[in-house]
C-alpha cells in the first residue's frame, strides 16, 4: 500500500518537475529575445564577425519575406538572418531584397542613424544611406511581396550598433 502510494505521489511529481525545469532553463525573461541595445555597452559585440562594410566599402543587407515573419542579413560572411551586426559611422549600407517582387519598410522610430527615417524600397529599388550617428538602434523590418493577400506581409524586429570607428 505504501509503496503504491509512493509509486502515485512520484507519477504526479514528476511532470511538476520537468515543467520547473524547463522554466528554469528558459530563464527569467521567458525565452524572449535577449535585445543587445538593452546591454550596458552594445559596441563590445562588435568585431570582424559581427560587422558590415566600412567608411570605405559599403555594407549590403539583404530583406526577404520568409514563411513566417521577414529577415534581415548582412552582407557579412556566415551571417546569420535577424541578428544584431555593426557598421561604422561613414559606411554606407545598401538595404535591398534578392527576393523577386518583395518590397520593404524598415521603421527606426523616433532615433536613426542615417539622415531618413523610415527607409522604404523593394527588389527593384535598393536604398542607400550612409551611417551618420553612433549608438544601438532596434528596427523593424517589414516584407511583402507584390500582389500579396492579406497575411502575406511580415515583420522582424532587429537591431544595428554604429560604432564610431575603430572596433
Amino acid at each position: 500500500m505504501k509503496i503504491q502510494r509512493s509509486l502515485t505521489i512520484s507519477l504526479l511529481l514528476l511532470p511538476l518537475l520537468l515543467l520547473a525545469g524547463y522554466m528554469a532553463a528558459k530563464g527569467p525573461q521567458g525565452g524572449s529575445k535577449k535585445y543587445v541595445c538593452l546591454e550596458t555597452s552594445p559596441e563590445t559585440m562588435c568585431n570582424a564577425a559581427t560587422t558590415c562594410g566600412s567608411a570605405s566599402a559599403p555594407c549590403t543587407v539583404d530583406i526577404k519575406r520568409t514563411a513566417n515573419a521577414a529577415s534581415v542579413t548582412p552582407g557579412i560572411p556566415g551571417a546569420k538572418s535577424n541578428k544584431p551586426f555593426c557598421v561604422t559611422v561613414g559606411t554606407t549600407v545598401t538595404w535591398k531584397s534578392q527576393s523577386k517582387n518583395t518590397g520593404f519598410v524598415l521603421d527606426f522610430g523616433p532615433s536613426s542613424p542615417f539622415e531618413q527615417g523610415t527607409i522604404i524600397g523593394g527588389s527593384d529599388r535598393s536604398v542607400s544611406a550612409v551611417a551618420k550617428k553612433p549608438g544601438c538602434y532596434k528596427f523593424s523590418a517589414g516584407a511583402c511581396v507584390s500582389g500579396a493577400i492579406y497575411g502575406m506581409c511580415g515583420s522582424v524586429d532587429s537591431e544595428l550598433v554604429v560604432t564610431a570607428g575603430g572596433n
